[in-house]
């Protein structure tokens, strides 16, 4: 952090100085552009118009990837920011980077700021404690994904909107009229390793990988090649050959089909909601991931993706105080409760949740309290609490080469997560033997 002096120098007919304030600078490094980007800037606004102690400079570092990799090369360089926001597979990678980061707990302890670990929802908290329950790093964007219907692609095709796609059964089944009636897009994705392998897996009871999906040790091991997960990913190759499921890309490229209205279904992020509802201009609803009914515990409950607020060490001492106060104003019923409201992203407190259901938000905007249900209504297994692996996002990589093996016919299901384990495998024990 740097002083900045706030104000200018107001000069008397002597020419005698007047002292300006010194504030403390906070930087904060993110990865959000367009909507999102405009709305961490409000933020940061508004936090820097409530006090005068502190300022909070903001700064987009490309996507998530990028964001977490341009933080660990700032921390070598000895340029690294205040705060770090790191999507939620780097949360292994920054455990293990020691000396490179502070405890949320610990700041907060020394800060004096407000905060009550106990205010924030247990399916969004344990992905981001230690073993004895203590806060690393601010959960800060953290969604959950769901399936979007466009209304008016389903009339057109002459299916009824309001079918029930709470199962994949059913979800193929209706694939199948949409086809019958002309249209060309039935189902597409986004961010496919996180909603039909990792978040497929939460939701059906099964592992991802052992050791309680690598919270309980380093020793862990990919488990996604399990029946499940091979009889989910066998069914959508099929859609993919029947051209019913369209594949665009590993991110979010599907996003930009939905909204144009090419797509009848888009299984994608809870927070897809503040993009949705600003460009579609077709009547859309949110619905919940659907699940295959009879396998495993279905439906138990998805996991967060989204990312985290980590505090950087290597600051001056006193400057902590400032990175404790800003993440506590982010933590307050009000933001929170706008956040969620205007993102789609979930409340990460119990109270935001409250506020946003007493200001008759959800009964406005119906199923925007889809993802909330989904994350809450079961207490989480050690398959459904989250993921803790590292190297995840390079493992990530390695299963989006696999799955695009599915989709273009060139593998069975059960060969490329035969290949995604053997592969995963490997960077786990390279990850492992580095961080013992």
């Amino acid at each position: 952090m740097k002083k900045s002096l706030i104000g200018a120098l107001a000069v008397s007919t002597m020419l005698s100085p007047v002292a300006a304030m010194a504030e403390t600078e906070v930087q904060f490094w993110h990865a959000f552009t367009g909507r999102l980007g405009e709305l961490v800037k409000a933020q940061v606004e508004e936090f820097n118009a409530s006090q005068d102690e502190y300022v909070v400079v903001e700064s987009h570092k490309g996507n998530y990837s990028e964001t977490l990799n341009a933080g660990i090369a700032a921390f070598r360089a000895g340029e690294q920011p205040d705060i770090l926001m790191v999507f939620e597979v780097g949360t292994a990678t920054m455990m293990a980077a020691k000396g490179a980061t502070r405890p949320v707990f610990e700041v907060m302890a020394q800060s004096g700021a407000a905060f009550d670990p106990d205010a924030y929802i247990g399916a969004v908290k344990g992905y981001y404690t230690d073993t004895n329950g203590e806060m690393l790093s601010l959960p800060f964007n953290s969604s959950t994904p769901v399936l979007w219907v466009n209304r008016d692609a389903m009339e057109a095709a002459g299916v009824d909107p309001d079918s029930d796609l709470s199962t994949w059964q059913n979800v193929g089944a209706v694939l199948d009229q949409l086809k019958a009636g002309g249209e060309e897009c039935g189902l597409v994705t986004a961010w496919q390793s996180w909603i039909h392998l990792e978040n497929f897996s939460a939701y059906h009871d099964v592992p991802f990988a052992t050791k309680d999906n690598g919270f309980s040790g380093l020793d862990t091991e990919l488990a996604l090649n399990g029946p499940a997960q091979v009889a989910h990913l066998t069914a959508m190759g099929e859609w993919a050959k029947d051209g019913k499921f369209i594949y665009t890309g590993r991110r979010n490229e599907g996003g930009a089909n939905f909204r144009a209205g090419e797509c009848a279904l888009f299984t994608e992020s809870s927070a897809g909601y503040a993009g949705i509802k600003a460009e579609a201009e077709f009547d859309f609803d949110v619905r919940p991931l659907p699940y295959w009914e009879g396998v495993g515990n279905a439906p138990q409950n998805t996991i967060i993706g989204g990312a985290s607020l980590w505090v950087m060490e290597g600051q001056d001492e006193a400057d902590y105080k400032g990175v404790g106060e800003f993440l506590s104003f982010l933590s307050t019923s009000d933001v929170q409760a706008s956040w969620h409201q205007n993102t789609g992203y979930l409340p990460i407190t119990a109270a935001a949740g409250v506020a946003t259901r007493a200001a008759g938000f959800y009964e406005k905007n119906v199923g925007t309290e889809v993802a909330v249900i989904q994350m809450t209504a079961n207490e989480p297994t050690a398959n459904s609490k989250g993921l803790r692996l590292g190297s995840f996002d390079q493992i990530r990589g390695i299963i989006d080469e696999e799955l695009e093996g599915i989709w273009a016919g060139d593998k069975t299901a059960q060969e490329a997560m035969d290949s995604a384990k053997e592969r995963g495998d490997a960077l786990l024990r390279r990850f492992e033997t580095a961080n013992r």
